[in-house]
């Protein structure tokens, strides 16, 4: 959420934020009515605790009857508005979440992902001398992709890897967490972009995929698009989409050492995503699925940090792609397309041989302060806390890289070869 006092002593300021990000600018409005109203009843409140106190020290003295005619009608009254002013604090919290982050300046302005920028290229799609097979046909035709029976047991959007594909993912796995707890690694990625930060490697969790209430909507996933989360209405738990959610929510109300920052994890979960909306875009296949392995990578760090780590996870992301000598692109997400915590984003996309097209397969995100504000997560410098910035980083998300390995590792008889850099971690196959 943002500093309510950011909202109340510049409202245009954040009027305008929201309409370049397409949300309405009454947002602003709506909570500051009821912010007002907040205050005034936590005022009377704050005077019915100060008369009562009095009353209360008097009737230590004395037992008249006025007296405690009076202490009781205080009582009365302090419950009544007590009640009120619950009920307001409630209504404005809720108004409050619904205000999206800040976007920073170097975010390209726009009314839909069709106006995402374009940054760079990254590699030659590989001249083949054969017509590419899409990577579902060959999937198929292997048997290491199976769609039918996975819609025959769990329905339509879900799909099984088996055989070598599963092999794939779990090379992929052990590649990187090879790669990302390796000090020399991120140096040389660090030194390669001319980047300072710390080269601080990043620690490996497997967290839980159900979160309760508080911590899903204080990472910032039941405000807006909640339509694409599972809920668990009996046990009131949500499944993850990403496994940011679990790792963002583990150190709520926490103070971090500042020594301690950046506290980096590496994250591996089966996410989960309704992918409401989506009808009609991939709807076949592994691309577009209700179920679905992520690697991902989370950092709680400094806010004089937090743009510098940003480039060092969109640079770790593209070390990655260039290593398995895929094709890819970037692209700078603009306002529009943003999403409610980000301040900034970056996907990489993926280039596709059967289809001549890229697909996401990455994005990053900083995230600022907005996360950790609703969790309440601080570090502590000297005699002084604040926020810290959070950003997180898809590693691989595991059905599109696979999708991506398989479309531009294929062979003429409709196979398809494994990157070498990977070679090292397919000893079962030796």
């Amino acid at each position: 959420m943002l500093d309510v006092d950011l909202i109340r002593n510049n409202p245009e300021l954040i009027k305008k934020n929201l309409e370049e990000r397409g949300y309405s600018p009454k947002l602003v409005d709506r909570f500051l009515s009821i912010d007002q109203d907040w205050r005034e009843k936590t005022k009377a409140v704050d005077n019915l605790r100060a008369q009562r106190n009095i009353v209360s020290k008097q009737l230590s003295k004395t037992k008249s009857k006025d007296l405690i005619l009076k202490a009781q009608l205080l009582k009365q009254r302090l419950k009544k508005l007590e009640k009120e002013k619950r009920e307001l604090e409630l209504e404005r919290m809720q108004r409050l979440y619904l205000i999206p982050n800040l976007h920073l300046k170097e975010v390209p302005i726009g009314k839909s992902e069709l106006d995402n920028l374009e940054i760079k290229r990254v590699g030659q799609p590989r001249k083949l001398n054969f017509k590419p097979s899409s990577y579902l046909e060959i999937g198929q035709r292997l048997n290491v992709i199976d769609i039918e029976r996975s819609v025959k047991t769990s329905g339509t959007r879900f799909g099984s890897l088996l055989g070598k594909a599963a092999i794939l993912e779990f090379a992929l796995i052990n590649f990187v967490i090879s790669k990302l707890t390796n000090r020399k690694f991120l140096t040389r990625v660090i030194q390669k972009n001319r980047l300072r930060v710390s080269a601080k490697e990043f620690y490996p969790i497997l967290p839980p995929v159900m979160l309760n209430f508080r911590s899903m909507q204080g990472m910032g996933y039941l405000d807006w698009g909640k339509e694409e989360v599972y809920h668990i209405e009996k046990d009131n738990l949500y499944l993850v989409g990403t496994s940011e959610q679990s790792i963002g929510a583990r150190h709520q109300n926490e103070i971090f050492k500042k020594s301690d920052l950046p506290k980096r994890y590496l994250g591996f979960s089966t996410c989960f995503r309704r992918e409401a909306g989506s009808y009609g875009k991939d709807t076949k296949g592994i691309i577009r699925v209700h179920q679905f392995d992520k690697l991902e990578m989370f950092s709680f760090c400094l806010p004089s940090k937090s743009r510098l780590e940003h480039k060092f996870f969109l640079a770790l992301e593209e070390a990655l792609m260039q290593e398995l000598n895929i094709p890819y692109r970037v692209i700078s997400i603009c306002t529009a397309d943003l999403g409610q915590t980000a301040a900034q984003k970056y996907d990489i996309e993926a280039y596709i041989p059967s289809e001549n097209r890229y697909i996401e397969t990455h994005s990053t995100s900083n995230c600022t302060d907005y996360q950790a504000r609703r969790l309440n997560i601080k570090y502590r410098e000297k005699d002084k806390t604040d926020f810290v910035h959070t950003i997180n980083g898809t590693v691989f998300a595991m059905g599109r890289i696979i999708v991506s390995i398989i479309e531009n590792y294929q062979t003429a008889n409709k196979d398809f070869e494994f990157p070498p850099v990977l070679k090292p971690y397919l000893k079962c196959l030796s």
